[in-house]
């Protein structure tokens, strides 16, 4: 190649990395653009005003898509940035490009409330009828109610099933299907709501059975909200409807509630002590509850134990400690603590040696190096309670080695526990100890058969 073919080259690639100038936006076309849509907004106003039918409507709302989605197409353009050094104090002027976003913004505004003013025009429908039915029936069966609270529903259904018969010329009764008030009345409102769909209800031609339904619909919600529920009863009253009060032929002790609970514990009661538990507010009475339950231990109130373990209650760990059922559920809320504050790592580790939980020797061991002796201490003896041989060795070293005499003592007493021939022979090999607690483990040991 030439040198005047290389330079020809050079220049071409030169004139071709120079950057076009963007074309100029035209702010006028814009402009003549947005005014034309003002005119169609102004229009599709008048037209929606005018709908008398929901195919009048659907007209409409297939002109609003039309509009909305060419009204999205156009793009206006960001104004020119100023220069810095402009007077911050004079007042600025509004570029045409701020003044086309303006009135874009506004039309924008005036097209979505044109859009809910469409879908407010729209129905009722027979469908919003069987939402408000089943709203309704959904209350029902929600709540707890009283005994005049299920009359008063009773009462509300059947006249909203008149209302509704009326109106439709149907022949829709009370179901007697359920074993309670509100099952029973579910399944009726079941009844009625399908009355209504297959009526088939037209928004248009039937405007005026849909508006007296949902009458019917309002006065049956506002008839359910009136209805007696439990919660509306005060703390005794829903106590006293319970049979709480009925082992109470005098009271020894104040509050009466107190004595009440003596009174269950002693006849092993526990689901009253549970329903005091979960109804009264008071920090007296859910002490005096829980330390029933403690005594009793009962199966009946892992459940609710749980809840309150989960929310760190030591009291409840306790009791599931004293029931003994090491489910699952149980073991794994009370592995959770076991890696905590020595507050909750106290009954935690007590409570799973009661339970005898294998799960927890591993985690347990661990804790037996933790700087804290007390910790290290309630570590060995849950080891112990637990019983599983994998806990020797660690037990042997704490014997060996932990500067603390009574953390010691515990690993003696734990291994004499486990009572094997070998966690036996390690124990009684102090009995010269310099600790007496520990002297006293080794005398027990060589005097204990192994297991």
């Amino acid at each position: 190649m030439s040198d005047d073919e290389a330079a020809e080259n050079e220049a071409g690639t030169e004139e071709e990395s120079v950057d076009e100038e963007p074309e100029p936006i035209d702010l006028e076309a814009i402009r003549e653009a947005l005014a034309a849509f003002e005119d169609d907004v102004e229009s599709l106003e008048g037209d929606l005003e005018a709908a008398e039918t929901e195919d009048d409507l659907d007209v409409v709302e297939a002109d609003l898509e039309s509009f909305r989605s060419e009204f999205e197409e156009i793009e206006i353009p960001d104004p020119p940035e100023t220069e810095d050094d402009e007077d911050d104090d004079e007042e600025e002027e509004i570029t045409p490009e701020e003044e086309l976003q303006e009135r874009y913004d506004e039309i924008e505004d005036d097209l979505s409330d044109l859009e809910d003013d469409l879908e407010g025009q729209r129905g009722p429908y027979g469908e919003d009828v069987v939402s408000e039915i089943d709203a309704a029936s959904g209350t029902i069966t929600g709540t707890r109610w009283t005994e005049e609270g299920n009359a008063e529903l009773i009462e509300a259904v059947d006249d909203f099933l008149d209302d509704l018969n009326d109106l439709l010329g149907t022949s829709v009764t009370l179901v007697n299907q359920g074993e309670t008030v509100p099952e029973q009345l579910d399944a009726t409102l079941d009844k009625a709501a399908a009355a209504v769909e297959q009526t088939a209800l037209d928004a248009d031609d039937d405007a005026e059975t849909i508006a007296g339904l949902l009458e019917a619909t309002g006065d049956l919600e506002e008839d359910v909200d009136d209805a007696t529920e439990w919660t509306d009863l005060e703390i005794r009253e829903q106590l006293r409807r319970e049979g709480f009060y009925d082992v109470l032929d005098h009271v020894k002790d104040f509050p009466p509630e107190w004595h009440a609970i003596k009174v269950h514990e002693k006849r092993g009661n526990v689901d009253m002590i549970l329903l005091a538990l979960e109804t009264f507010d008071s920090d007296f009475m859910e002490e005096h509850c829980m330390e029933a339950l403690e005594r009793m231990g009962p199966e009946e109130a892992i459940d609710p134990m749980l809840q309150k373990a989960n929310r760190r209650d030591t009291a409840a760990m306790r009791i599931l400690g004293n029931i003994g059922v090491a489910s699952d559920d149980v073991v794994e809320t009370l592995l959770d603590y076991v890696d905590s504050n020595p507050n909750l790592q106290k009954p935690s580790f007590r409570a799973l040696g009661e339970l005898g939980a294998e799960e927890a020797v591993q985690p347990i061991a661990n804790q037996l190096v933790e700087e804290n002796p007390d910790v290290r201490s309630w570590a060995a003896r849950a080891l112990g309670l637990i019983g599983d041989t994998r806990a020797i060795d660690p037990l042997a070293d704490v014997l060996a080695d932990d500067e603390e005499d009574r953390v010691r003592a515990s690993a003696a007493w734990a291994l004499n526990r486990i009572g094997t021939a070998e966690a036996l022979e390690i124990v009684a090999d102090y009995g010269d100890d310099r600790a007496y607690l520990v002297q006293a483990e080794a005398e027990r040991a060589s005097l204990e058969p192994a297991t």
